[in-house]
C-alpha cells in the first residue's frame, strides 16, 4: 500500500486532468488499478488536511494515465478490469468491453422468469467477459447454464471470472461458433441470449479510434448490414429451444425493426422491442410458439 497526503493526490489529479481525458475515465482508472472509488476521492476534498491510501503509487499510475491519452487506449484494457453491474471483470484486447447499457438484458430475463425460475436451462451465444452469464448464473444458483464463444482466448477470461466469483458448477464455457457447441442441447434450452456483433461495415468504420483500433472487431463488426450473426442466431434457434423457449438479443439501435420482423418470419410470438437507457431500442425478444 502507498500513501500520499489528500493534498498532494488532490493536485496531482488536477494536473492529470489539465493534460487531458475526462475525470469519469481517470476515476475508473483509480477505482481498478489504485483501489480509490470517487466516493473516497470526493471525501479528501471534504478533508484535505487527511491522507489516502493507494494499491499503487502515483508514477505508475500516471503512467497509465498518459498511455490512455497518447494512444487512446482503453482504460479497462490498461488495468485489466471493467466494472459491469455488481462484477469486477477481468477483460483483455480479446473481449470486448461489457458496455452499462448491456446490463439492461439481465434485468429483462428475470423479468420474463419472475415466476418460473426454477431449474431453467440457458444458453448465452458469444459470451466474451462471460459477463452476462456469470450475472445470470450468480443470480439463480438453480439455473443451468452453457456460454460459448469462436475465441479460446474468451473462454478462458470468462471461465477465470466466473471462478473468481462462485465454485458453483451451474455455468460452463465452451470453445464454439455460435450453436456448434449446443448440439446435445437441441429442444432443451428454456432461454438463449446474445448481444452478438452487429455492427454494420459503414458504421464501424467510422468507430472512434479506441473502439476500432483495440477492441476485437469479431465482436464487434456483423457483416454489410450489421444482420449477419443476427440472422444466423434467428434462423436456428426453433431447434435449440423448448416449447414457448424465448430468444433474447441486443441489436444496434436503428434495427429494432428488422430484427422484430425477423422474429415473426421465423414463428416467434410475444415479440417486442425493448428500450435502454436512452430509451432506444436496443433489444428484441420472443418467446418459439
Amino acid at each position: 500500500m502507498f500513501y500520499v497526503s489528500a493534498k498532494e493526490f488532490l493536485l496531482w489529479e488536477k494536473k492529470q486532468l489539465f493534460k487531458g481525458g475526462d475525470k469519469e475515465s481517470l476515476y475508473l482508472l483509480l477505482e481498478s488499478i489504485a483501489g480509490i472509488s470517487h466516493n473516497e476521492i470526493n471525501l479528501l476534498r471534504l478533508n484535505s488536511e487527511g491522507n489516502c491510501y493507494l494499491k499503487k503509487n502515483l508514477g505508475l499510475i500516471e503512467s497509465f494515465w498518459d498511455n490512455h491519452l497518447t494512444n487512446n487506449v482503453p482504460i479497462q484494457y490498461l488495468s485489466g478490469f471493467t466494472f459491469w453491474r455488481d462484477l469486477k471483470l477481468s477483460v483483455s484486447e480479446n473481449v470486448l468491453i461489457p458496455r452499462p447499457e448491456t446490463e439492461l438484458i439481465i434485468d429483462i430475463i428475470l423479468k420474463i422468469f419472475e415466476n418460473n425460475s426454477k431449474n431453467l436451462v440457458f444458453a448465452e451465444l458469444g459470451t466474451g467477459s462471460g459477463a452476462i452469464s456469470i450475472a445470470l448464473a450468480l443470480a439463480h444458483p438453480s439455473w443451468e447454464g452453457i456460454a460459448t464463444d469462436i475465441d479460446k482466448n474468451a473462454i478462458d477470461i470468462a471461465s477465470r471470472n466466473f471462478m473468481n466469483y462462485s465454485n458453483q458448477q451451474n455455468l460452463r464455457f465452451c470453445c464454439g461458433n455460435w450453436w456448434n457447441p449446443l448440439e446435445t442441447l437441441k429442444g432443451e434450452l428454456d432461454f438463449v441470449v446474445s448481444n452478438p456483433p452487429y455492427i454494420p461495415e459503414e458504421i464501424y468504420k467510422k468507430l472512434p479510434i479506441e473502439v476500432k483500433n483495440f477492441e476485437p472487431k469479431i465482436a464487434l463488426l456483423g457483416g454489410e448490414d450489421g444482420l449477419e450473426h443476427i440472422k444466423e442466431i434467428i434462423y436456428k434457434a426453433p431447434f435449440y429451444l423448448k416449447k414457448k423457449g424465448w430468444l433474447i438479443l441486443e441489436n444496434h439501435f436503428d434495427q429494432g425493426s428488422i430484427v422484430r420482423q425477423l422474429f415473426l418470419e421465423n414463428r416467434f410470438t410475444c415479440v417486442e422491442v425493448l428500450k435502454d437507457f436512452s430509451g432506444i431500442g436496443r433489444f428484441t425478444i420472443g418467446r418459439y410458439k
